[in-house]
């Protein structure tokens, strides 16, 4: 497949950031990446097996499940277009603990992982960007997950759901953005009850603290919410 309509897509992600595409070409050329499309529902990666490869979603959009012990599962995270999933699993021989679901219709690029970390004979200046990048990446993702840890551990919904409108506004550069999680998608990744986070988000916006529409919100007093994470 001719990924070359995607450059903009790959160029954007944190491992490929920055690189021409003549760099990419090349990379490209050398690793000849495995490329799949998958229906809304399908999975990409299954808890309980290995993965070898990094891959990239071009299209569309996913999430991270976390199968719990009385059955249900929990979304550990979701990811949209440009999104970078089996980079941290990759260079581990332990199965993967989640699984990777496609919450709509899908096209993403796989990146053999032994061709990332070991170099071919011609080694490209822009191999060595690669491997400095997938190391910031990893990074960048460690601190992710504790920033995760730190919200779940919260007792108190009011305060997970404060810290996770501060940390989405940061994200966003402005107290106005939109999230891809639907309702029922942000009360598994709250790990809390949907018909609570709706009540919490109606209590919120009566207080004039934020404003909410569909899938975006608006941050009307961010001092307060601030003070809100400190109860």
């Amino acid at each position: 497949m001719n990924l070359r309509p995607y450059y903009p897509v790959l160029r954007g992600t944190s491992l490929l950031r920055g690189m021409r595409d003549d760099e990419l070409d090349k990379m490209l050329d050398c690793f000849a990446p495995r490329v799949r499309r998958y229906q809304k529902g399908e999975f990409l990666m299954l808890a309980g097996y290995e993965t070898r490869e990094v891959g990239i979603l071009l299209e569309g959009s996913i999430t991270a499940l976390k199968n719990t012990p009385d059955g249900s599962s929990v979304a550990i995270t979701e990811m949209s277009t440009g999104g970078l999933f089996g980079d941290v699993l990759s260079g581990s021989s332990t199965k993967s603990p989640v699984s990777v679901m496609a919450q709509t219709d899908c096209l993403a690029v796989y990146l053999p992982y032994e061709k990332i970390i070991h170099p071919c004979a011609r080694l490209h200046e822009s191999h060595l960007q690669l491997l400095q990048n997938l190391v910031l990446t990893i990074s960048n993702k460690y601190f992710a997950l504790d920033r995760r840890v730190e919200l779940l551990i919260c007792k108190s919904l009011r305060v997970r759901i404060s810290l996770w409108l501060l940390e989405q506004a940061d994200e966003a550069g402005q107290d106005t953005f939109a999230v891809p999680l639907t309702r029922a998608g942000l009360a598994e990744y709250l790990n809390c009850d949907r018909s609570a986070l709706s009540r919490e988000l109606g209590r919120m916006q009566r207080e004039g603290l934020i404003e909410t529409f569909r899938g975006s919100f608006k941050i009307l007093d961010k001092e307060r919410l601030r003070s809100q994470c400190q109860e």
